[in-house]
This record gives structure tokens, C-alpha cells and sequence, in this order.
């Protein structure tokens, strides 16, 4: 039947499924290779992941050749059977092939650096290109995997064409009504598929590598494109919206604060601190994917690799049970500025009408001080310039830095100590101007493709992660080495923070210990030495800044400062861009797409993980939190309204 089909018209479009299946079974056993510690090896879920990772594959298929199907139903016989088209019909396999070659190597390359498929960062990836493409030529050997895949690409057509496989399909005549009729049974699968098939239908597990590896990436990359933001109130569970913000008052509600209005939806709180308000500068530090694991506290198994920051903690604030709230740095940073659990789908940083929004940097700009957002790289990359610059802050990227500002840079940006240079010179614009200030820094050097200065760490450049996070650590050193002998230091909070952790990939949903990122808060003069066991989140970090600095204030925040938590208010938000999850005593509670909740026993110290039943009491909690904090976003209700 295959070599009958073969010899119809469309018989080309059989011989790029056929290669299509084949590339996609050879990827995803290497794929499952590459993790095979982590999935579920027995035979029932090693059949699963292959039939239903044929499935999807089928599916990705049914798009891949809506191009091919209208050319071959509307093109006439005359041109079809000429020499021209002949050629014209080899190069246009040899692009496709090339297509589907080239997409499995970049799958592979995807799954070692964050353990899924494409998802919103393949999505991102191409829409930055200059630091996207950048940073891969950086990388990788682009020059010897481009050559193997042409030179590959070269023998599956010399194969094609010696053994004649496309000759048949390649000539003879048809009707039009025969090509309608064909190519319109073609073009229902993948109209079927856009209808019916739903991407969830692979994640019937409770092991995240093996729905992963059921997926296909070409498939994946589409339904992330489409499912940029997902709308709470179709996708998830819901509850009351009146009951919903009156438990949220309950939640958010501390001894030291109380609401303005008796409208349930209006949150604005008044929180008091304290009598005497101080005028602390900040320069807060949100450090690139500084995961826990790579901290001493956190007993951490891949050497000493941070120095300087392990004999900070030591002398700092710690808060050593600490979470991301996401895995993307946008996430973090949302988190941080707004004190908002994350919502599904992209983050309010990337999403239209995110101006003038509550902030914690519109309470310092009402108070007079000087905001800066410093970054290394560009910043229109993930959109931060304009949400930072349409929240308060003035923008130092790297377009304002001198040629004589720049020692080293790569695909992402001036390296760490170019940064903090230039945010130490900042901050002394601010002190000369006698200004007080607050400093967002956000680091670039632990990215990919991990190159730093030469000769400053005994890991080289461009080795690996652990060489970038040894130099980062430097790099932070050298910045409280210079900062603590500045007029302004024994004024100065310094705050750092992980944006997310360095990897999120594990068995579960969401790995839960991956998200664990440290917080730390230093100045010997300001601050007393402790280690906080409380559970947070990045939430949290604004009211927590806020209450050192003893301000009064009306908010909009659903975090809280976590030096005042009492046992009950110990809580995290941890998410991807569908799953949101809440770990609260020892319970990991989450919300996923199409109403599902699953709930799991979990062990902060160990990583142990176990699924139970589901606590309504804890679901309500849940669904207070994450519909509420979607309904204000939707809804705008968390601007900013101060004259």
C-alpha cells in the first residue's frame, strides 16, 4: 500500500512522514537517553511514551504539510510533469528534510539546557533573534552541526533519487476533482487536530520526564506560541469571586495593616511599619538563575563554588527557605516589583497595559528617590525596558555604557563586573545629587554561553555552569569590596536575589526544590546577622524591604514581610506558564489547565514527594490566591492611582 501510495501524486508527502516518524523516534529515545536516570523505564510507560509521542508526532505532521497539500491540489498537470518542477520538487524535499533534521538536533540542545520541549523560551527565542542567534553561535559548534546536517540532508536525497522512490510521483495526470478530493482529506487532520487534540493529553502522568518525552517539539513549540496567555477563568478551577477576595482579606490581612474600602475587590490596604520612616538607598541584585543548590547552606554538592556569597550569609539576613516563583527571569522580576503570585501564561511584564502599575518602585519614586533599572544586555529583550521605564525607573542597559565601561561581553551582555562598575558609578550620580536611590540590577553572566573574564576564577570561560556561577560569586565580592568603602554604603541596603533557579526540570509537575533560590540582605550597620526558616516567596521580598525601611504605606500587595510571619501566613507560590503551584506545611497543592488540581506530600529538606489526597481547605487557599491575583490583572486593579 505504502509503495502504491508512493506513486500518486501525493505520494511525496508518504515518504516526508515516513522521515518525519523516523527523526522523531531516533530524538526521543535520545532524549530519553539523556534523562533516563529520571523517567519511568517500565514497559507499560515506555510503550506510552512512544505510541502517544506517535500521536502527537502524526499531529505535528498533519501542519507541517498544509503547504505541500495546497501545491500539489492546485497545480496543473502541464507544470507538474515538466522538467523544471522535477528540480524544483527535490529541492523543495531537500528544505523540508533539512527542516525536520535540523529540529531534531535543536531539541536535542533545548532538553539539555532545561529538560522539556519547546515551551514560551523556544517561543521567545524567536522573536529575539540577535541575542538568541548570538548566543547559540557562541555556544555551539554552528559550523560542524550546519555541515552535518546539509551533508545528511545530501545522502537521504541521493538515496531518494538513486532508488528512484519520488520518479512515479514526480509524473502522470489527474483531475482537479481527484486533487480536491485527496488534499481535502489532508487538510481535515490537521483542522481535526486544532479542534479536538489537546495538548494535555500527554501529561496523563505523574512523572514530568516521560510526558515530556511523549510530546513532540514541533507540536509543542505551536501550542506554545498559541497558549501565550491563558485566561484563568476558562482554564482553571473557580470559585466565587465575592468569597474569593474575602478569604484573600483574611489571608493578606497582618497585625499591622488594615483595608481602606469596603468594596471586597478593592485590596488597598494600609500597612504600618513604624514612626521614624529611614531613607536607606537599596541596590538590589537579582542575580541570573543563582539556584540554591549552588549555596554552602544548602549543603551544595558542586563544590565551593560561591565564595564570596557563603561568607556573606554569614554576616547578612538569610532567608534560607526561599522560592522562585517561576523559571524565567521576567517572572522574578514581576514578583518582586508588584508582590503578585504569577499568573498562567506570560508574564505581566510581557502583556500589554502593564504601565503605571503598583509598584514598589512608584512607592520609592513617590518618596523622591532615584530609580534605575541596570542591565547588562539590551533591555528590550522580554520587554523589561518599557515595563521598567513605564514604572518609575530610568534605564541603563547597555547602549549607556562607554567603550571604556566594557572589558568583556558576550551574546547577553557586558560581563558582571562591567555591570556593578557601572552600578557603583550610578550610584554615586544619585549621592552627589543628594538623592537617595534604588538600584534594580539584573546580572547576565550565568547564561549560556558561560563566558567570563579570563584568569579571575580556576574554572576557564565558556567551560560550564559552575565556572559562571564561580565568577558571578567574584564578581559580587568585588562589588561589596568597593561599595563598603563609598560615602553612601553605611546608608545602603544590599539586596540579593536569584531571578530562578538555573534548572527546572524533574519527575514531578513542578519540581519543587529546583525552585528553592537564596535572599540575602546585608549591611553589618543596618541589619543584624540572622537565619530566617520561614517559608517565602519572591512575593514577599518588597514588604520585607519595606518594613526595614520602617515605611507607611497604602498596598496593593498580597505578600507580606517575612521577618513578621507568623507559622499560619508560611506559605510560596511556585509556577510554570500552566502549572501553579502552592507549597504550604508540608503539601505542594497545584492548579493545572481544563479545572485539574493535584495535590502531593512533600519534604522541603529531602525532595521526597508522594501523591495524596487533596485538603479542600488548602485548594480554597489555592484558588483565592491565583484567581484573585488574575482578576486584578485582568480587571487593572492593581494601578497605580497616586496623585
Amino acid at each position: 500500500m505504502i509503495i502504491k501510495g508512493l506513486k500518486s501524486r501525493f505520494g511525496g508527502i508518504i515518504l516526508l512522514f515516513i522521515l518525519f516518524v523516523i527523526i522523531s523516534f531516533i530524538s526521543r529515545t535520545v532524549l530519553l537517553g539523556m534523562s533516563v536516570s529520571e523517567v519511568n523505564t517500565g514497559i507499560i510507560s515506555l510503550l506510552r511514551i512512544y505510541f502517544v509521542g506517535l500521536f502527537f508526532d502524526t499531529v505535528a505532521f498533519s501542519y507541517f504539510i498544509i503547504p505541500f497539500v495546497i501545491f500539489l491540489m492546485f497545480v496543473p498537470n502541464r507544470f507538474f510533469n515538466s522538467g523544471f518542477h522535477k528540480w524544483f520538487a527535490y529541492i523543495a524535499y531537500f528544505i523540508a528534510f533539512a527542516i525536520i533534521i535540523f529540529n531534531g538536533v535543536s531539541e536535542y540542545f533545548f532538553w539539555e539546557e532545561f529538560g522539556v520541549r519547546y515551551n514560551f523560551i523556544a517561543v521567545d527565542y524567536l522573536v529575539y533573534t540577535t541575542e538568541v542567534l548570538t548566543n547559540i553561535w557562541e555556544s555551539y559548534p554552528i559550523p560542524l552541526l550546519v555541515s552535518t546536517i546539509v551533508l545528511t540532508d545530501l545522502a537521504i536525497i541521493y538515496l531518494i533519487f538513486k532508488k528512484k522512490f519520488l520518479e512515479n510521483s514526480l509524473q502522470g495526470k489527474s483531475t482537479l476533482r481527484s486533487r480536491m478530493i485527496v488534499g481535502s482529506a489532508l487538510l481535515t487532520l490537521p483542522i481535526l487536530s486544532f479542534l479536538i487534540v489537546n495538548f494535555s493529553w500527554a501529561e496523563k502522568t505523574q512523572n514530568r520526564y516521560n510526558n515530556e518525552l511523549s510530546k513532540n517539539g514541533i507540536y509543542s513549540l505551536f501550542a506554545a506560541f498559541l497558549n501565550n496567555e491563558l485566561d484563568y477563568q476558562t482554564f482553571y478551577i473557580t470559585h466565587n469571586n465575592d468569597q474569593n477576595f474575602k478569604q484573600l482579606r483574611d489571608l493578606i490581612k497582618t497585625d499591622n495593616s488594615e483595608f481602606k474600602s469596603n468594596d471586597l475587590t478593592d485590596i488597598t490596604h494600609l500597612v504600618t511599619n513604624g514612626t521614624e520612616e529611614k531613607r536607606y538607598n537599596v541596590l538590589f541584585i537579582t542575580v541570573e538563575s543563582l539556584s540554591g543548590e549552588f549555596m554552602e547552606y544548602l549543603g551544595s554538592k558542586k563544590g565551593k563554588i560561591t565564595p564570596s556569597l557563603d561568607t556573606l550569609v554569614n554576616k547578612s539576613l538569610l532567608f534560607s527557605n526561599f522560592y522562585a516563583v517561576g523559571t524565567r527571569t521576567i517572572w522574578g522580576l514581576e514578583a518582586a516589583a508588584l508582590s503578585a503570585p504569577p499568573k498562567p501564561g506570560q508574564s505581566v511584564i510581557k502583556r500589554p497595559n502593564s504601565e503605571n502599575m503598583f509598584s514598589m518602585g512608584q512607592l520609592f519614586k513617590e518618596r523622591g528617590y532615584d530609580l534605575k533599572f541596570i542591565y547588562g544586555g539590551n533591555g528590550y529583550f522580554d520587554n523589561m525596558n518599557y515595563f521598567f521605564e513605564n514604572n518609575g525607573y530610568n534605564i541603563v542597559d547597555n547602549s549607556e555604557f562607554a567603550d571604556n565601561e566594557v572589558t568583556f561581553s558576550n551574546a547577553w551582555g557586558v560581563c558582571d563586573q562591567d555591570l556593578f562598575n557601572k552600578a557603583l558609578s550610578e550610584s554615586d550620580h544619585s549621592y552627589v545629587a543628594g538623592k537617595p536611590f534604588l538600584n534594580l540590577i539584573m546580572t547576565t553572566s550565568n547564561h549560556r554561553p558561560f563566558t567570563y573574564p579570563e584568569g579571575l576564577i580556576d574554572i576557564p570561560s565558556g567551560k560550564n555552569r559552575e565556572g559562571a556561577v564561580k565568577y558571578c560569586d567574584y564578581a559580587i565580592g568585588e562589588l561589596i569590596r568597593k561599595a563598603s568603602i563609598k560615602p553612601w554604603f553605611s546608608n545602603t541596603l544590599i539586596v540579593i536575589m536569584a531571578d530562578h533557579c538555573a534548572g527546572s526540570a524533574g519527575q514531578t509537575e513542578l519540581p519543587f526544590m529546583e525552585y528553592k533560590i537564596p535572599l540575602i540582605i546585608y549591611n553589618p550597620a543596618i541589619v543584624q546577622p540572622q537565619r530566617i526558616d520561614k517559608l517565602s516567596s519572591q512575593i514577599d521580598v518588597a514588604p520585607t524591604i519595606l518594613a526595614l525601611l520602617n515605611w507607611n504605606y497604602e498596598s496593593k500587595f498580597f505578600g507580606k514581610d517575612i521577618l513578621k510571619m507568623k507559622p499560619e501566613d508560611e506559605r510560596a507560590f511556585i509556577a510554570n506558564y500552566q502549572k501553579l503551584g502552592y507549597i504550604k506545611n508540608d503539601r505542594l497543592t497545584i492548579l493545572s489547565p481544563q479545572q485539574k488540581v493535584t495535590s502531593y506530600k512533600i519534604n522541603r529538606s529531602t525532595g521526597a514527594i508522594e501523591r495524596q489526597a487533596i485538603d479542600e481547605e488548602v485548594v480554597n487557599e489555592v484558588v483565592t490566591y491565583y484567581q484573585s491575583a488574575s482578576y486584578v490583572q485582568k480587571n487593572r486593579m492593581n494601578k497605580w492611582d497616586k496623585k
